[in-house]
């Protein structure tokens, strides 16, 4: 299975591009946040018996929150591992399909383009109020009263931004050792969404998962800065201030691993992202990123869910022609 490997990257991403998600369809990540939420449960009241009885809340949090990712990271590794050696005892073949489906799962090009593409249409029609809503549905920031500006720039900084998280960085792991490593990573990124938080909820509880997604997304942001750099070149766009602005501005982000593509695509749109975003109420300041040569607008939506087909096509290609190398 290992020579059909690179296939099954190939495929897996053709398959995400044409069906996407189907609600009808149970996906893996449903089940992974049904496991962390028990798992939630079980922990917090540890937690809190401990920190009543005056123990460290940082060390107790922190030991306890391990069990986050050793728990869950750890399901989602070893069933698709055992399930995949269970079918390919049978037949090849029945792996095969088994890990390109799986894979499949871990990835959502066409999910992510389709929720930039609501979000352009209802600003196309002029419909502030859909436009808004849509957003909400991607973003944690308070949308009710953005602009097309704003919600432009919102989108366009979900768009970016997961690229790595919702393509890029599960093929690297896909690519690394399969379905098991793509899904165990989806984990990890299931894990900081949910408790990754700096919080008083999961300030101590959350710090393993939120710092093992840093980990894990760390070499990937950066290879897909590359990626983006040449997928701003083939479709027309300042694939040098993409790079400039890159170099310049993704270390100005929070995150360790966002700013990379987020400082990217500002470069090669002539667009500034960053700046002020309001979350329950509460304004938080972004950095800035990129030169503003031009005013965002809906457009740009469109143009940077083209940067992210460009990007990620580009890159599973590489993906499965440098695993056909590395077998000879």
């Amino acid at each position: 299975m290992e020579i059909m490997l690179g296939t099954s990257l190939l495929c897996a991403y053709l398959l995400d591009l044409i069906i996407g998600d189907p609600r009808w369809i149970p996906h893996p990540v449903i089940g992974m946040g049904k496991v962390i939420s028990w798992l939630d449960r079980r922990i917090r009241p540890v937690y809190q018996s401990l920190v009543n009885r005056g123990r460290s809340a940082f060390l107790s949090g922190r030991l306890l929150g391990l069990l986050f990712p050793v728990v869950v990271v750890g399901l989602a590794f070893f069933v698709p591992y055992y399930l995949l050696k269970g079918l390919a005892s049978i037949h090849p073949w029945l792996s095969f399909i088994a890990e390109v489906v799986l894979i499949a799962t871990t990835i959502a090009t066409k999910g992510l383009a389709q929720a930039g593409q609501k979000i352009y249409a209802a600003l196309q029609k002029g419909d502030l109020g859909e436009a808004r809503f849509q957003l909400s549905m991607v973003v944690g920031r308070d949308t009710e009263q953005l602009d097309e500006k704003e919600i432009s720039r919102g989108t366009v900084e979900t768009v970016a931004e997961n690229i790595v998280d919702a393509v890029t960085s599960p093929l690297f792991f896909a690519m690394l050792g399969g379905a098991p490593l793509a899904m165990a990573y989806r984990a990890v990124n299931t894990l900081d969404s949910m408790v990754g938080y700096k919080n008083e909820k999961y300030l101590h509880l959350g710090w393993a998962s939120a710092r093992l997604d840093d980990i894990c997304n760390y070499i990937p942001a950066r290879i897909t800065f590359i990626f983006l750099i040449l997928a701003a070149f083939l479709l027309g766009k300042d694939w040098k201030d993409a790079w400039k602005t890159g170099i310049r501005d993704a270390s100005k982000h929070p995150s360790p691993n966002s700013g990379w593509s987020e400082a990217a695509v500002a470069g090669a749109l002539h667009i500034q992202l960053g700046g002020a975003n309001t979350y329950q109420g509460v304004v938080s300041h972004r950095a800035l990123m990129g030169t503003p040569k031009v005013e965002l607008h809906a457009e740009h939506i469109k143009q940077t869910i083209q940067i992210l087909y460009a990007t990620t096509f580009c890159y599973v290609l590489c993906a499965f022609i440098l695993r056909g190398l590395l077998l000879y």
